[in-house]
């Protein structure tokens, strides 16, 4: 675990010498003299493999190398320029400053670098005040029927993932769900605000540790620590859910639109095959895609992979993020069409419910939203073509 962090150290940079270093060991590596002489075809064969392998992750990091210095020069500018940090972080933000890049992306810390440590403070301490006023009496003067929905929702919140099964943690997110519920009763706690919580919540307590954080030992963490990444996840889990705060009001009527929205598209796309198919078989959209729109896609994808994906839906910002992610379900479905085409109803469901996409990496996710741009840049200009015939 990494010491406690200064005030500071929340919106500094990591110095890059970690990538820097991994790519001068990959470049060396390559005139190290192996331990046997290779002999034959095969070996020549297999010596090749290796080289051009060597070869591609030389370049992989000395282009991520470039990449966090274009992130570092961006962000010790006095005023960080937003459009540029955009189109940097549309591409994948490097790990080691996500956590900086995701709070000025959701407009949390100000692009003006001189203000930032005060805003971080004010900001933090108004969240501890809100703690205070709700939390006086423990849990003893809170809405029991919300603390219990909240409670069972977040024992099953990444069951798989070691960080939430930590007491701490889970007692953490459930006062961020709270807090937000009693603060926004229009729409309350909604199932899936609990999902939507974790990514920034995972990123911001990553800058605090060494190692992977989904297996880290919390409790060698000082509590301010996990107080400070608890306020500055409800900051920004409060911005995000600001952009798309239709999708839990009575009735939902967001998420609706956007399953339309979805169908329609997808009559478009392939020529209407899977569509058909789909009419065919009597699969309703409703019933695969509103966990899609209610939990943008995190049940479906590792939450790694949804983190990487969140790089660019914060890129395309908090107005346009729901209207990005239409074309990301709708190329998550395409992905999957010519399967689906082959099978009938009761695979078609339970298919969707658990696609394959356990083992997937930043570049299934990197090709997922290329098709995506690819369909937004077709309809997106167009909303005429997104209506049925």
């Amino acid at each position: 675990m990494k010491e406690a962090p200064a005030a500071t150290a929340a919106v500094s940079i990591k110095n890059p010498q970690e990538v820097r270093s991994k790519s001068e060991a990959a470049s060396h590596s390559r005139s190290r003299p192996g331990s046997a002489s290779p002999h034959g075809r095969g070996a020549s064969t297999a010596k090749n493999a290796a080289e051009s392998e060597m070869l591609g992750a030389v370049a992989e990091l000395n282009s991520k190398a470039i990449r966090f210095k274009k992130f570092e020069t961006l962000l010790e500018q006095p005023l960080v320029d937003m459009e540029q940090l955009k189109k940097l972080s549309w591409m994948g933000v490097p790990e080691e400053i996500r956590h900086i890049v995701w709070k000025l992306l959701m407009g949390y810390l100000p692009t003006n670098s001189a203000m930032r440590e005060k805003i971080l403070a004010m900001k933090r301490h108004e969240y501890d005040e809100y703690v205070t006023q709700q939390f006086t009496e423990g849990k003893a003067g809170l809405d029991q029927a919300l603390v219990h929905q909240i409670h069972i929702d977040i024992l099953r919140t990444n069951s798989n993932i070691p960080l939430y099964q930590e007491p701490v943690i889970q007692e953490s997110l459930e006062r961020i769900l709270y807090i937000w519920a009693t603060r926004h009763p229009a729409s309350g706690y909604v199932q899936g605000i609990n999902d939507l919580a974790t990514p920034f919540f995972q990123v911001f307590l990553q800058s605090h540790v060494n190692g992977d954080v989904e297996t880290a030992r919390i409790s060698d963490l000082p509590l301010e620590v996990v107080r400070e990444v608890e306020a500055d996840t409800y900051w920004c889990l409060s911005r995000l859910l600001d952009g798309i705060q239709d999708n839990y009001t009575h009735a939902q009527p967001g998420i609706q639109r956007q399953i339309a929205r979805l169908k329609e598209l997808i009559n478009r796309i392939d020529e209407g095959q899977l569509y058909s198919h789909f009419q065919k078989e009597g699969v309703e959209f409703i019933q695969f895609s509103f966990r899609w729109m209610n939990c943008l896609l995190m049940r479906e994808l590792p939450l790694k992979s949804t983190i990487r994906m969140w790089d660019s839906y914060q890129a395309e910002g908090i107005e346009g993020l729901s209207e990005f992610h239409l074309y990301v379900c709708a190329a998550f479905l395409v992905k999957w069409s010519n399967d689906l085409k082959k099978m009938e109803f009761q695979d078609i469901i339970q298919f969707l419910q658990s696609a394959p996409t356990a083992d997937w990496g930043d570049r299934d996710i990197e090709l997922l939203l290329s098709e995506a741009f690819m369909w937004k840049s077709l309809f997106g200009s167009s909303p005429q073509h997104l209506k049925t015939s």
